[in-house]
């Protein structure tokens, strides 16, 4: 009689992200430390990156832990060091420490970002464990940069996000956090003062806290909600959709982030929409193409379905998009045209509201062209 052999099918890899209000409140120490905990319970971890930053007590936790050697990349005449990944998959450990997750990579890498690097990983089925502050999640830059007065350029997408299936977060009250940065723990001594009256104000941290544990618990809800919905606990409501109307002038990137903002809070399915109109004058314009190129990549990163429509109406075709998928959200940009020509001409956003039922509407100001100077 034939034997019959079951193949064990292997569970997919786990991502496990540390997130904070800001730096220095403890996401790689404790993120280590937990390591440590970990290694000595018999599961073979180890140390893809990790950046102590000079604190002795970050320092201490990596002392014991392997580390796998990073990888040197010339780049315009100096030898620079990144976290080697095809050495992380040779090792094949099975979980690996990779801290700064933000962190864009030297040309030449790999992955552009390391969030890609991570994902890289997880398809190679080695268990992640991260750490990132939540400045650095994408939607929320526009908030961030404005109340912290300062420019957040390495973002990760809402995307990466939702695949962790465990976020930690470490919480540290405000005053804490204030004296840890006095007390010389998170910068040099010189840096403190400008510190504590620019990105460490009591207003904006409080503000960071609260979005920190905000995107925790939204995360955590959004855990259950999709086990409930598998495991057939509870009927599945009518879906929530959001539709962001992408166009091809500068500052498109907000109508992204708000966008992919709702449609977290939602849970829901969400669609960046392009209309090209095959008259349209523009259509050549090769500044124009380039930033619909990016807006569309963004869009994808940030967990959107891109979809492009044809149509010489641009009204007609988000209407008849809109319908046909029961969108309940809609992300439009403010009209750069004047009042006069929008009451003459008419305009998309008021010809979609005019036909549109049962869906919420939010316009987000949109970045004004810039005018010659004259003489």
């Amino acid at each position: 009689m034939a034997e019959i052999t079951l193949e064990k099918t292997q569970e997919p890899a786990k991502l496990r992200i540390y997130i904070g209000a800001a730096p220095g409140v403890g996401k790689t120490y404790i993120m280590l430390n937990d390591a440590n905990l970990t290694r000595q319970q018999g599961v073979d971890i180890v140390i893809g990156l990790a950046e102590s930053h000079g604190r002795k007590e970050t320092e201490a936790q990596i002392r014991d832990l392997e580390i796998v050697p990073q990888k040197v990349i010339p780049y315009r005449g100096v030898n620079l060091k990144e976290m080697d990944i095809d050495a992380i998959q040779a090792r094949h450990p099975q979980t690996v420490i990779v801290d700064e997750l933000a962190h864009t990579n030297v040309p030449g890498s790999k992955n552009r970002k390391r969030y890609e690097d991570v994902l890289e990983l997880l398809d190679a089925g080695i268990n992640v464990w991260t750490a990132v502050n939540i400045q650095h999640l994408e939607t929320l830059n526009d908030a961030v940069n404005r109340s912290a007065n300062t420019t957040i350029r390495e973002t990760v997408p809402d995307s990466f996000f939702k695949r962790a299936d465990e976020v930690v977060n470490i919480d540290l009250t405000v005053d804490e956090l204030r004296n840890r940065l006095r007390q010389g723990k998170i910068y040099a001594p010189e840096k403190v003062e400008q510190s504590l009256a620019n990105f460490f104000r009591k207003g904006n941290l409080n503000m960071l806290r609260e979005l920190s544990l905000r995107t925790t618990a939204e995360q955590v809800s959004n855990r259950a909600a999709e086990y409930r919905r598998t495991q057939g606990l509870e009927q599945a409501p009518i879906p929530e959709k959001v539709m962001v109307c992408l166009s091809t002038r500068p500052g498109t990137e907000r109508l992204l982030r708000v966008g992919a903002r709702i449609a977290g809070r939602l849970a829901s399915n969400w669609y960046a929409v392009y209309v090209n109109r095959p008259d349209d004058k523009g259509h050549g314009d090769p500044e124009a193409y380039h930033r619909l190129e990016e807006y569309q990549r963004m869009a994808r990163d940030l967990g959107a379905q891109v979809v492009m429509l044809t149509d010489r109406n641009v009204s007609d075709a988000l209407i008849r998009f809109a319908q046909q998928e029961n969108i309940s959200h809609v992300v439009f940009g403010q009209s750069a045209r004047s009042r006069w020509d929008i009451l003459w001409r008419g305009s998309v956003l008021n010809r979609f509201l005019s036909e549109v039922r049962d869906v919420t509407v939010q316009v987000v100001p949109m970045q004004k062209p810039l005018r010659r100077a004259l003489g």
